[in-house]
């Protein structure tokens, strides 16, 4: 019974060998698509996220992207600076001055929250990726090694020409207001009560119409006093 079985399958064993064959002459004589890293740089996705690179001229800690990181990798520190008025008689005003921003990139996962939370565009993607450390500490980054990775952030994609200009540019091009002088004296010339014209006079011998004048009005008659019930002593 064995050797029946085995006598069934020694066909199978050829044909499946051939086959085999095939394939790796048919690989073996195409060209090679192998990247030659780090001699030859990899082409990268113009979304790819390596790292996050941050403006601090941006940044006014206003402590959202630590906020908002879901695995609390960013620590921001700031003190606030008086900066005197630029006008007699005016306030003095404060602001945040940034101290330390890091941010573990052994904790992140590169989830770009913090990215789109920031309102003041301070942090941005950069497709490096050559940042790898022998020691897990050493991945923590501060401000001045996040701030070097600014030069590799690619430019924003070009917007579509049928879309609405953005709302900065609309607002820059917007024609400017008139002074108040001149919106005063251009709004003098104008008939009505806002252009300051005098309200026609009323005659001398008018007088006012008074409300039902024809008839008198009839007289409500006085109700006596309701007397004070005595209680019973």
């Amino acid at each position: 019974m064995s050797g029946a079985r085995k006598r069934g399958r020694a066909p199978g064993i050829l044909p499946g060998l051939v086959h085999g064959l095939v394939t790796t002459a048919r690989t073996a004589l195409r060209p090679s698509h192998t990247a030659e890293y780090p001699d030859v740089a990899p082409t990268l996705p113009p979304r790819s996220r390596g790292v996050i690179a941050l403006l601090e001229e941006n940044c006014t800690s206003c402590m959202l992207c630590a906020r908002e990181c879901p695995d609390w990798c960013i620590v921001i520190e700031s003190h606030k600076e008086t900066i005197p008025a630029t006008t007699p008689g005016g306030r003095d005003r404060q602001r945040n001055v940034l101290d330390t921003f890091t941010i573990d990139f052994g904790l992140c996962m590169y989830c770009g929250i913090c990215i789109e939370a920031c309102p003041f565009d301070a942090l941005f993607w950069s497709p490096q990726f050559e940042y790898a450390e022998y020691d897990l500490r050493d991945l923590l980054h501060d401000k001045e090694r996040l701030r070097g990775w600014m030069p590799t952030v690619p430019p924003p994609p070009a917007l579509d020409e049928r879309s609405a200009p953005p709302a900065e540019v609309a607002a820059a091009n917007r024609p400017a207001r008139p002074a108040a002088g001149a919106a005063a004296g251009a709004g003098a010339g104008a008939p009505g009560r806002a252009g300051g014209a005098a309200r026609p006079a009323r005659g001398d011998g008018a007088e006012r119409p008074v409300r039902g004048s024809g008839a008198e009005r009839p007289v409500r008659p006085v109700r006596a006093p309701r007397a004070r019930r005595e209680e019973d002593s």
